[in-house]
């Protein structure tokens, strides 16, 4: 299955069986580690940007590449089926909860006496406890019904209008995130009113969006590569689609 043809072959996902595939790996290592830095590196930041007419808009740092992990999500799904997507979500998934794990561990552990940057790294790595289960929550089913939407689009457009999918995925995968997320995380919180919920909600969502549209260029190039590469263009016909399995 891993030959380099001129053109990929269509193959319903449950017959690749485990065989190799050539990039697969690499795509699963992007994906966890786009995840994690987008948590450790962009959560806590918040930044701003001038917009013509608006002036000074902030927004969390965390959007200029969280929405990536999506762009990699419907590669997995659109390239190798959604059983594989699976397998990477909770691959994602659970490296966040560890990472959860390990930032409160460390944290928490006594400075030693002369070591004084105990408060930056609180600061930096300390987990609020109620945010990092609304984002890992948030995650899991986003990417799921992301990858849930994509695989079902390709059969119903038998494989046609890439950008449909993409964008159409990410529309259902990204509101499912956004509305998990904000609520859970901010909805009572000190300074958070209901209409400020609302609208960071709603503005993320859109932003998000349009960074799928934005990279869709970007998507179909690394579709196309892989394809070509694997030889494999996947269906995921007679496809088992609960997110609480393993088997290929």
């Amino acid at each position: 299955m891993t030959q380099l043809t001129s053109q990929p072959v269509s193959v319903a996902a449950r017959d690749l069986g485990s065989g190799d595939m050539r990039y697969y790996d690499f795509v699963m290592a992007a994906f966890v580690a786009i995840i994690l830095l987008s948590n450790v590196l962009g959560a806590g930041k918040v930044a701003q940007v001038w917009l013509p007419g608006v002036g000074q808009w902030p927004f969390g740092a965390g959007i200029l590449f969280f929405p990536v992990s999506y762009v990699i999500g419907d590669v997995l799904t659109e390239v190798y089926g959604y059983a594989r997507a699976r397998r990477v979500i909770w691959a994602g998934t659970i490296a966040v909860l560890f990472m959860a794990f390990m930032s409160w561990v460390v944290v928490a552990l006594p400075p030693a006496p002369g070591w004084n940057n105990q408060a930056a790294y609180q600061t930096i790595f300390g987990q609020v406890p109620r945010i990092v289960l609304a984002s890992v929550c948030a995650f899991w089913a986003g990417e799921f019904v992301n990858s849930y939407v994509l695989a079902r689009m390709k059969l119903l457009t038998q494989g046609r209008m890439l950008w449909a999918r993409t964008i159409g995925s990410t529309i259902a995968g990204e509101g499912i995130d956004s509305l998990i997320f904000y609520p859970l995380a901010f909805l009572g919180a000190a300074g958070w009113t209901s209409e400020l919920v609302l609208t960071v909600l709603f503005t993320q969502w859109a932003l998000k969006v349009a960074w799928e549209v934005v990279l869709t260029p970007v998507t179909y190039a690394i579709v196309g590569f892989l394809k070509r590469r694997e030889g494999i263009d996947v269906y995921d016909r007679g496809t088992n689609f609960t997110p609480f399995a393993a088997r290929l």
